[in-house]
């Protein structure tokens, strides 16, 4: 993969040398990856998923332990989705690879009604069945390609619109207990992941299904916190921070925490 063409510039090396450290970091702090894996890396053909492949591409040379990379893409039958595109990127580097092919677009607009959020049954969807794929191909981690801003903003999803103090974690285990969701990128900042995906000049394929959907609800958490970041730089990653530092006994969980029990004898 680094044969592909990129600018060569002292900045460029210097933002990769930056995302390499951090995913490696986030890799080593949540051991997402360990010897012998076989990762399955979910390519949607957005800047983030092209940049999770290439920096794992790159990190598989250096790491301390052995792992096989393999990307798969959903072909979810999007009216105009050009199905070529994604091939050639991954054969241009010989990179193994597997596109499936569901029309989820059909179920999704069948049930949905036009105007209607669209990401959460597509979503579901998209899950099914990529654990589906993971099983076939022997895959022992799944990667998503969301980023530091991708789990800050679920954050406030949950709070503002499901009552939850809940955000995306950068490991998890399915629950039916067969799989490993890993997401390399936790650390990473979006505003840099564009930086490099411009630079790298991926073949970006944007998602007409709920990509063009106006109003959505992260589309304003996002505005929000481009507002707080704007207003006070580096609050964003604060707000990362927090969710790494949780005290239980200051929040008001009864099941998480025994405040029942609490008395001046213990």
């Amino acid at each position: 993969m680094e044969t592909r063409q990129v600018k060569n510039s002292k900045n460029f090396k210097k933002l990769q040398a930056y995302l390499r450290g951090k995913t490696g970091k986030a890799i080593a702090d949540y051991q997402m990856i360990s010897e012998g894996d076989r990762v399955m890396v979910c390519l949607s053909g957005g800047k983030d998923s092209y940049t999770m492949l290439d920096l794992l591409y790159s990190l598989q040379r250096s790491a301390p332990v052995k792992f096989d990379l393999f990307a798969v893409n959903l072909d979810q039958k999007q009216p105009g989705f050009p199905a070529d595109v994604l091939p050639r990127y991954l054969e241009e580097f010989d990179i193994p690879y597997r596109i499936v092919t569901e029309d989820t677009y059909s179920i999704v607009t069948d049930i949905i009604a036009p105007g209607k959020t669209m990401c959460g049954l597509c979503s579901r969807l998209r899950r099914g069945i990529l654990y589906r794929v993971a099983g076939e191909e022997g895959a022992t981690k799944i990667a998503l390609g969301h980023h530091r801003d991708d789990i800050v903003e679920t954050l406030f999803l949950n709070m503002f619109h499901g009552g939850r103090l809940k955000a995306m974690p950068p490991k998890l285990k399915s629950d039916d207990g067969k799989h490993i969701v890993i997401r390399p990128l936790a650390y990473c900042r979006e505003r840099d992941i564009q930086r490099y995906a411009n630079a790298r000049n991926f073949p970006i394929i944007p998602c007409n299904l709920c990509g063009s959907q106006e109003n959505l609800q992260r589309a304003r958490i996002k505005e929000l916190l481009a507002t707080w970041e704007q207003e006070d730089p580096g609050r964003i990653d604060s707000l990362f921070r927090s969710i790494q530092n949780v005290s239980p006994s200051h929040l008001a969980d009864t099941e998480l925490f025994d405040f029942a029990g609490l008395d001046l004898k213990n």
